[in-house]
């Protein structure tokens, strides 16, 4: 499996939850901003903890991981790249043991997660893998290219269901789902979404 050209993001589950978080990072994903990577497992992850929250929800999830899929087509690190790799990682919580594999796997820069504590910097430092919370990546992407940052938030705004909302409740939709300092980032701006 050959690396990206791009930076290369692997997504934990816990950012693929949230859906304005979701929406976000997908949104940057396809301006070209990163490459982004993700796992079935992972997908089964998210899909499963958001079931168990909401569980009007089960069974009905298959058409946005599908258009999650279809947006980021070369989405998969497949379990025949990362499996082999488990047995010589240890992290804190073993459950996050495939998130470390699959970045190796997937040739990744960063995991994008919101459990920062469960992937230490000393072991990630191993693999010249860095973790940062989805806010702060979602930064990152937006001080590389201001312009095209905020473009890819108005198409994403543009995509919403109801689109004439103002820029203050997509603001608040992001700031609600987990993104404040993007929000913020968002109202100074809001003349240009």
């Amino acid at each position: 499996m050959a690396g990206h050209a791009r930076y290369t993001a692997l997504l934990d589950a816990c950012v693929l939850y949230p859906l304005a978080m979701t929406d976000a990072l997908m949104s940057l994903a396809t301006a070209g901003f990163f490459a982004a990577k993700w796992t079935t497992r992972i997908e089964d992850e998210w899909i499963r903890s958001l079931e168990k929250q909401r569980p009007e929800l089960v069974g009905k999830l298959g058409i946005r991981r599908d258009s999650m899929r279809d947006a980021i087509p070369d989405w998969e690190v497949p379990e025949t790249a990362w499996s082999a790799i488990t047995g010589g990682i240890e992290l804190p919580d073993p459950n996050d043991v495939h998130v470390l594999a699959a970045a190796i796997a997937g040739h990744a820069d960063c995991i994008v997660t919101s459990n920062l504590k469960d992937f230490p910097t000393s072991i990630l430092m191993e693999f010249g893998i860095e973790a940062a919370d989805p806010d702060t990546f979602v930064i990152n992407q937006w001080d590389l290219d201001p312009v095209n940052a905020i473009a890819a938030f108005k198409r994403m705004r543009a995509r919403r269901q109801k689109p004439q909302s103002s820029p203050e409740d997509f603001a608040f939709g992001l700031e609600q789902g987990g993104l404040p300092t993007t929000a913020e980032r968002l109202r100074l701006a809001a003349e240009l979404i």
